[in-house]
Order: C-alpha cells, then sequence, then structure tokens
C-alpha cells in the first residue's frame, strides 16, 4: 500500500520539522499522535516511517474490526499490532499487555495512535464539541476531542522505553479531499506533514496530569491547523525525505513470484475448453474484486463507524 502512494500514485509527502530533530528520526523509538480527518492518513503516516526506515517496526494501536480484514488484518496480528475494541472497561487489560510486550521489542519502533478515537466528520465534531462544554474543555475547530485513557496508558507503559512523541499534523494541498480509490487510480496528492518532538520527559506521570497535557496539545494542533489554511504551511523548515526503493523492490518481488504461476494457472484453464472451470475462476475474481472494494470502503469517510456518533451512545473519554 505504501508502494502504491509513494510509486504508484506518486503522492508528495513534505515534512515539516526542526532539522535537529529530523536527523533522530528513525534512531529512537517514539510514540506518534497522528489526527484523523482523511481517507488515506493512515497511509502517509506508514509513508513517515517508511522514509526514516521503520515501517516493517511500526505498531498501531487499530480498532479490533480490522484484524478481521482479509490478509491485512491477519498480518497486523501477527505483526503484534494493537486491537482494542473501544471499551475502556474491556480493552485496558488486554491493551497494556500488548504494550508492555514492546518493551523488549528487539528494533527501534514508532507506535503510531489516532487519540480522537474516530475519524473526523462534521456530525461527530458537533457531538464532540457538546461533550468539551459540558466539560468545561476548549472547544476545537478541526478535531476532535481526544480520547484520552488509551494515550496514558501507552505513555505509562513504555517509558523509558520511548524516547519522545512525535506530534504529527496532516494536511493537503489546496483542499484536496484524497481516497485511497483515488490512490488506485494513480491520483496524485500533495501532504504536508507537520512534527513536533517531544521528549517524553516532558508529558506528566499523573493520569489526570497526563490527560490535560494531551487536551492541551490538541489545542496547539487547532491553531497549527488554523495556520495551515491561513498561510498554506506551517511553521517550520519544510523538508522531503528521500524516497527508498524497498517498497517498490518488495512488490516487484511477490508480483512476479506471484503472477506467474496465476498467469499459468489462467492459460491453462482456457485451454481446458470446461464452461465450469471458467465459470469459477470467474468467480473467484468477482468475489476477489468484491472484497478489495469492501477493504477500500473500510477507509471511507462516509461509510465509516457509528463510534462517536449520538446514535452509537459512546461516552467521551
Amino acid at each position: 500500500m505504501v508502494m502504491l502512494l509513494e510509486w504508484w500514485s506518486g503522492t508528495d509527502c513534505t515534512l515539516y520539522t526542526d532539522p535537529e530533530s529530523y536527523h533522530k528520526y528513525g534512531k529512537e523509538n517514539a510514540i506518534v499522535i497522528l489526527n484523523h480527518n482523511f481517507e488515506i492518513d493512515f497511509l502517509c503516516g506508514w509513508n513517515f516511517c517508511e522514509r526514516f526506515g521503520v515501517l516493517g517496526s511500526s505498531k498501531v494501536l487499530a480498532k479490533k474490526e480490522l484484524s478481521y480484514m482479509p490478509v491485512i488484518g491477519w498480518m497486523w496480528y501477527f505483526l503484534e499490532i494493537v486491537f482494542c475494541k473501544r471499551k475502556w472497561e474491556e480493552d485496558r487489560k488486554t491493551v497494556i499487555q500488548k504494550l508492555l510486550n514492546l518493551r523488549d521489542y528487539p528494533e527501534n519502533f514508532w507506535f503510531l495512535i489516532h487519540c480522537e478515537g474516530t475519524r473526523f466528520t462534521e456530525q461527530k465534531h458537533q457531538i464532540s464539541m457538546q461533550v468539551a462544554e459540558a466539560k468545561g474543555l476548549p472547544k476545537l475547530k478541526y478535531h476532535l476531542l481526544p480520547r484520552t485513557k488509551g494515550f496514558a496508558v501507552t505513555v505509562q507503559c513504555l517509558r523509558n522505553v520511548v524516547s519522545a512523541v512525535y506530534d504529527s499534523t496532516l494536511n493537503f494541498r489546496n483542499n484536496e479531499n484524497p481516497t485511497l480509490l483515488g490512490v488506485l487510480n494513480g491520483k496524485k496528492y500533495h501532504a504536508d506533514l507537520y512534527v513536533r518532538r517531544i521528549p517524553l520527559e516532558e508529558v506528566p506521570q499523573d493520569e489526570q496530569e497526563c490527560s490535560n497535557w494531551l487536551h492541551k496539545l490538541y489545542q496547539e494542533k487547532d491553531a497549527f491547523q488554523e495556520e495551515y489554511y491561513r498561510t498554506g504551511t506551517y511553521p517550520a523548515i519544510p523538508i522531503i525525505p528521500p524516497r527508498r526503493p524497498w517498497t517498490l523492490l518488495n512488490w516487484l518481488f511477490w508480483a512476479l513470484l506471484l503472477l506467474y504461476p496465476l498467469f499459468k494457472l489462467l492459460i491453462n484453464m482456457v485451454n481446458s475448453g470446461s464452461s465450469l472451470t471458467l465459470a469459477s475462476f470467474v468467480f473467484v475474481i468477482v468475489m476477489a474484486s468484491v472484497g478489495v472494494r469492501w477493504m477500500i470502503g473500510v477507509t471511507e469517510i462516509n461509510k465509516g463507524s457509528t463510534y462517536g456518533n449520538n446514535d452509537n451512545k459512546q461516552k467521551q473519554k
């Protein structure tokens, strides 16, 4: 998927960051906080990982439903991705255990987390701001109210293992509305990612203080988004990390390895002349196409989860 973004669609990802912090990326363990406004924001997060050589060791706090996705979900399971049901009473024990397992991980890793818990929509934003008002918290314009318990537990479990928090704010130029289907069709997008490196020592240990710290961070993220919409840039030096060839080479290797026997099988089926065989093959292709379209639908905002909506009756944490 990262190969499709980088090499097929040719999407540009410009990084805005402090040059001193830039040289530390990929050389330390980190918690990466991402905003959740776009259909391919997760893909841009992986692109960020790949540019600094930690894509293979990146971890994500993801919703449980994704673990059931064919191939991708199974792969994530064996890559020690942390899945949650988004019901904290049920998730707490599982999430803590998975996070503690990362303490002796043998390579540098980045743990990616969307603290908002769900993708931004106008309906969810309106409900989220009602909760903010009820709790006496400042309202946000471009983000949902962050759910703080998952982040606080992540910091507690990975303290003294993780060196920093990477506060990452993503946007797209010219009001582009990127989609995974657009990437598959080869459409080029222009992403800007603002990353601030915050030493983990600056994040409070107390859960309530950590919660207040995260709320303040999202107020700052909101201000950065406001400035981006006004000026078209972030307050840092733009850097384009060099594109690495490994995702392309990996894809080419597996494509060549798997497509040859597949085409050979297709030729043999055509030569057999059996109507039943050909019908079976067409059925498999149709089902595969439906499956791919369903997986794309998981990323579409208008088909996203109801988590955070009134009818879901989820309490903001």
